[in-house]
């Protein structure tokens, strides 16, 4: 069982879609949606869910009022501006409250209070999801507003992608990562056999592109690069293919700008579903074969 990881340096590069689309193309593959900030990849694969869960995140502390002394310990030792004193005494004392939109959960409060007043409870900040779509398994979550510890949402997502792959001998996991080069595309990142990094011909996606190659150099994991929309700029195309050159990073496949991908979105399908025989869909699939030599050692 191969896992192959679709990232991009920023958000709109085409990421999802070419996701769901190699997921197609892939056949025996579980789908391990790990974009849990604003997951999307459901609106094209419409899975059925067959199994929800809650997943328990950050920490909130929470004062317990019957057994606060009103020292004012935790108010002293709150960096987050979370604990608020009340504005007169009452019964002789300063009561204090905890504002959990405040709260980052750190602990502090906790540790130093005299006389353990103060729980400190993991919150409910997300569900997550085992469904089978068209394509197959998928693996899937949501995490609620507001709510942190994403990564550890991520890895949830990716150790139940593998599980179900290694129960079912799929061949591969397939990771429609999130944007960007923080602590949940890390989760998403780590381990994998092969990085696809899509990007396309703008300079800000070329900046983040230099960003990403950072970091998946940095935990030594194969990478390719696929150009999408490459024909709507072909100076900027130049450039990231010199680049890629440079860092010796294979270019997995160019796709060319078009409007089929769209109509094919508002049908609810992969564009390889929509229109085979689309010039984008034969690149797309063109694409697939050279990925799926790379995942076997033979690119």
């Amino acid at each position: 069982m191969k896992e192959l990881a679709v990232l991009s340096g920023k958000g709109g590069t085409g990421k999802t879609s070419l996701t769901a689309s190699l997921s197609v193309l892939a056949g025996r593959a579980v789908v391990a949606d790990c974009d849990v900030d604003a997951a999307d990849l459901h609106l094209v694969l419409t899975p059925q869910v067959v199994r929800q869960e809650t997943f328990q995140g950050a920490k909130k502390a929470n004062i317990r009022q019957e057994d606060c002394i009103g020292c004012g310990a935790c108010l002293a030792y709150c960096r987050f501006h979370a604990v608020k004193k009340s504005e007169s005494e009452t019964a002789g004392r300063f009561f204090f409250t905890m504002d959990p939109i405040s709260c980052e959960g750190c602990g502090v409060c906790v540790t130093f209070c005299p006389v353990h007043a103060i729980d400190f409870a993991e919150q409910d900040g997300g569900q997550w999801f085992l469904s089978q779509s068209r394509c197959g398994p998928m693996v899937h979550a949501r995490l609620e507003i507001g709510q942190g510890n994403s990564g550890k949402l991520v890895s949830l997502v990716r150790r139940q992608a593998r599980e179900w792959a290694e129960k079912e001998n799929r061949d591969y996991v397939i990771i429609d990562g999130p944007p960007g080069i923080g602590c949940p595309v890390i989760a998403s990142t780590t381990g994998v056999d092969l990085v696809l990094a899509v990007t396309e011909p703008t300079l800000s996606a070329l900046h983040d592109l230099e960003r990403l190659v950072q970091l998946v150099n940095h935990f030594s994991i194969p990478m390719m690069v696929c150009l999408n929309k490459y024909d709507i700029n072909p100076v900027m195309t130049e450039k990231i293919e010199q680049f890629c050159d440079e860092k010796n990073i294979g270019i997995a496949g160019k796709i060319p700008y078009d409007p089929s991908v769209s109509k094919a979105q508002i049908a609810q399908q992969t564009v390889v579903e929509y229109d085979p025989k689309a010039a984008v869909a034969s690149a797309i699939a063109a694409m697939w074969q050279k990925i799926e030599a790379a995942l076997r050692r033979e690119y």
